[in-house]
C-alpha cells in the first residue's frame, strides 16, 4: 500500500528555516520522480520542485527559487524540502507527489 505522510510543519516566524519530511512506504523513493507542492489559502496548488531518479532536484518556480531545495535519503525512504529565508507568502498546505499518490499534506503558517 503506497502512503506518503509529511512532517516538519507548524507555525514559524519569517527568515530562517524549515524542513519538511516526506516519508514514503509501499515504493521505493529512488524509482520515482517526487514532488512537492505548495497550495496556499486562496489559490491554486503549485508545483515547488522535483527530486528525479537520478537524484536531481529541478523545476523550482521563481517564488522559490534559491530558497527551497529538495533532497531524498533513500536508506529512510524519506523525501525533504527544506526551506530557507521564509517569507508570509510562503504560508500554506504542503504535499508531497509520487504519480498519483499524494500525502495528506502539513501545514505551514509563516508570521511573525
Amino acid at each position: 500500500q503506497v502512503q506518503l505522510v509529511e512532517s516538519g510543519g507548524g507555525q514559524v516566524e519569517p527568515g530562517g528555516s524549515l524542513t519538511l519530511s516526506c516519508v514514503c512506504s509501499g515504493f521505493a523513493i529512488k524509482s520515482w520522480l517526487m514532488e512537492w507542492h505548495r497550495q496556499a489559502p486562496g489559490k491554486q496548488r503549485e508545483l515547488l520542485g522535483m527530486m528525479t531518479t537520478d537524484g536531481r532536484d529541478k523545476n523550482y518556480p521563481d517564488s522559490v527559487k534559491g530558497r527551497f531545495t529538495i533532497s531524498r535519503d533513500n536508506d529512510k525512504n524519506t523525501l525533504y524540502l527544506h526551506m530557507n529565508h521564509r517569507r508570509p507568502e510562503d504560508t500554506g498546505v504542503y504535499y508531497c507527489r509520487q504519480h498519483g499518490y499524494w500525502g495528506r499534506g502539513k501545514q505551514v503558517t509563516v508570521s511573525s
